[in-house]
Formats: C-alpha cells, structure tokens, sequence
C-alpha cells in the first residue's frame, strides 16, 4: 500500500505552465496575463457548452455572421466571452473575430501590444451530434506580425494513413485532387488504401491529423474558387502549429504563412498535414498545370 497522498501528484496544469515560461522569460507578464485571460474564457465557453440546452442556449439566433454560417446563440455568447476576457486584460489593442463584421479597437486606457484573431466556438453547428467542438486563436504582436509559440515538442508523423476532406463536394474538385483522393483510395503499388476520416469541425480534423498523420483538405473548387476557410482565425493558427509540429501548410499553390492578408475575413485554400502525404498532394497539382 503506497504511502503516497493524491495530493502529492504533480499536475501540469496550463495556468501554472505559462506562469512558469513567462518567469523563466523575465517578461513583462503582459503575454502571460492574455494567454491566462484567453483560458479563462475558454474554460467559461466549454462550462456553457456542458450546460446549454437545445432549447435555451443552442437555438438559432436568427442571422449569419459576416461569413455567410448561421449563428447559433453559444457562438455569440463564447464571442462576448472571449472579448471581454480580452479588453479587461490590458494586453490587447485589435481584436478580429469571425462574428464581428470590423476589427475591434479596444480602447486606449486597456490597450496592450498584441493582436489576437479568433473563432469563439469552431464546429458549433455539430454539437447538436456530439462532435468536436473548439476555439482557435492565432497572436501576433503589433508591428511585428508574428505568431508565438506556446506548446512544445508536438510532432507529426512524416507520412500518415488518412484523408480528410468533405467527399460530398467531389463534383466541384479539379482534376489534380480527384486524381490525388483515387490514389489514396486505390494505390497502384498494392499498398493499403487511406483511412477517409471526416468530421466538419476544423479544429478536431486537424487535432487528429496532428496526432495520427496524414493530411486534412478544404482546397479551392468550382464551387467554393477562393476556399472557404478563413486565413487570419482559421488557417494561419493551425498553419502554424501543423509547421511547427514538422508537418506542411500550403494553398496549393504557396505556404498558408506567406498569404499577405488583403481584408480580415479572407478565405484561402487549406491543405496540411505529413510533410510526404502534402508533398505527394503537391506534385499531382504541378503534374496536370504542366499538362494543362
């Protein structure tokens, strides 16, 4: 019988790490007091989430947000948390979410030096199914554009065994990606065909093909020329995190970080994952503009 108390366990917690870097960094704590009030928002977000009920808080709220998705009542309610946790931070000075129209300039007596673009509440039209549900937030510093790193030592596998990607569309794919996605389904060289794994919810697409490999699409088609994720709160984040991680982001055409943003709510083409499966993706892309 171990003498050990449950309280002597050691837990990592994400408070207690950030507090920890920001120490070790000798900073002005202005970072860590924006991460700290970002997950205090978050954590009040999941709480919502837990206790909402379909008919009180998960309802439509009767308009669409300036993408063109429906807005559901917890999207607004995770939006107001999460910029109020920001402005009372004293850390933030532009603030670009996916329900808001504008940017938001907050005011000068609160301002801080970063800029942090968000989506409250990613995938929340699949709650209702028990899907993965999240907020992606990207942080860059004003004047200098950066993202910074916050988690440590993620690594993706250099070639995986899925793709992910909403198959209903496969009328509006161009040739380079039908011909790509029949490759995966029926290898010529007699290997295993592809695991296809698609939830609809960004953030729990490519927390899986983070963990497990391979690659997660939303390219551009017919249908959708421009692609319809969103490069400032959407695909720069997980660009970054998918490189850092060791794995590609790219448009199909350039690196997802090298897009120069022309508004806050641009769209661009998304494909990441294993460096082999994008890379693979790529030279079927190069091979029919060659042959075009």
């Amino acid at each position: 019988m171990s003498d050990q108390s449950p309280f002597d366990v050691d837990v990592e917690t994400m408070t207690r790490f950030v507090m920890e870097q920001g120490r070790k960094a000798k900073g002005t704590g202005e970072f860590t007091q924006l991460l700290n009030s970002l997950l205090t928002a978050i954590k009040a977000i999941s709480c919502a989430v837990r206790k909402a009920g379909l008919a009180h808080m998960y309802g439509i709220a009767g308009t669409v947000n300036v993408t063109g998705d429906e807005v559901k009542k917890l999207d607004l309610l995770s939006n107001d948390l999460v910029i109020n946790m920001l402005r009372s931070s004293y850390s933030t000075c532009i603030l670009v979410s996916e329900e808001n129209k504008e940017a938001i300039i907050v005011d000068p007596e609160k301002r801080g030096k970063y800029l942090v673009c968000f989506d409250p509440l990613d995938g929340s039209s699949n709650i209702d199914c028990l899907a993965p549900i999240g907020t992606i937030f990207g942080i860059h510093r004003k004047a200098i554009g950066e993202f910074i790193l916050v988690e440590q030592n993620v690594k993706i596998k250099k070639k995986g065994v899925i793709y992910s990607l909403n198959e209903g569309y496969a009328k509006y794919f161009d040739p380079a990606l039908t011909e790509y996605i029949q490759r995966k389904k029926f290898p010529e060289d007699g290997s295993a065909p592809y695991s296809a794994r698609y939830v609809g919810s960004m953030v729990a697409d490519v927390h899986r093909t983070l963990k497990y490999g391979g690659i997660f699409m939303y390219p551009a088609s017919k249908k959708t020329p421009k692609g319809k994720l969103r490069l400032l709160y959407e695909c720069n984040p997980m660009a970054f995190i998918m490189e850092q991680a060791g794995g590609i982001a790219t448009t199909g055409t350039q690196p997802v970080l090298d897009v120069k943003p022309e508004s806050i709510h641009q769209r661009v083409p998304l494909i990441m994952g294993s460096p082999d499966d994008v890379e693979e993706f790529l030279s079927f892309v190069k091979k029919h503009q060659t042959s075009a």
